[in-house]
C-alpha cells in the first residue's frame, strides 16, 4: 500500500511501503520500541469515527512527522520529537512517517491510500 499527497491536482508518493494497524495491539503499540523506519515508511492508524486522537514518543528513539486526517483531509500536522513528543488532534486516521517526510504537506491537503 502507497500513502499519496494530493494538491492542486497533482499527486506526490509520501510512502511506498505503508503498513496498516488495524488491530488494538498493533496501535498500542505503534512505533514504539523500533530502532528506525525506512524512508518510505509510513504507519497508518484507521479509525471508526472521528475523535480527538493523540500520540506520544514514548520508546520511539526518533522523529516522525504525524498527520491527523478527517476523510482524507489533514486536520493538522506536526513533527513529533524523539522519547517526549506529544501531539493531539481530530482524526478518523492518523498517519505517521519519517520525520521530513511531510514537509510539503499542509492542513487542507489530501491524503490518500493506495493498494
Amino acid at each position: 500500500m502507497q500513502v499519496e499527497h494530493h494538491r492542486n491536482g497533482r499527486a506526490q508518493t509520501l510512502a511506498t511501503d505503508a503498513e496498516v494497524a488495524d488491530s488494538f495491539l498493533s496501535k498500542a503499540r505503534g512505533l514504539m520500541f523500533r530502532r528506525g523506519v525506512p524512508d518510505d515508511y509510513a504507519l497508518v492508524f484507521p479509525f471508526d469515527d472521528t475523535d480527538r486522537r493523540s500520540l506520544h514518543m514514548v520508546f520511539v528513539p526518533f522523529d516522525i512527522d504525524a498527520l491527523w486526517l478527517c476523510g482524507g483531509e489533514v486536520k493538522k500536522k506536526k513533527r513529533l520529537s524523539a522519547w517526549t513528543g506529544i501531539g493531539f488532534g481530530l482524526a478518523d486516521t492518523i498517519v505517521e512517517l519519517p520525520a521530513g517526510a511531510a514537509d510539503d504537506v499542509d492542513v487542507g491537503d489530501t491524503i490518500r491510500l493506495v493498494e
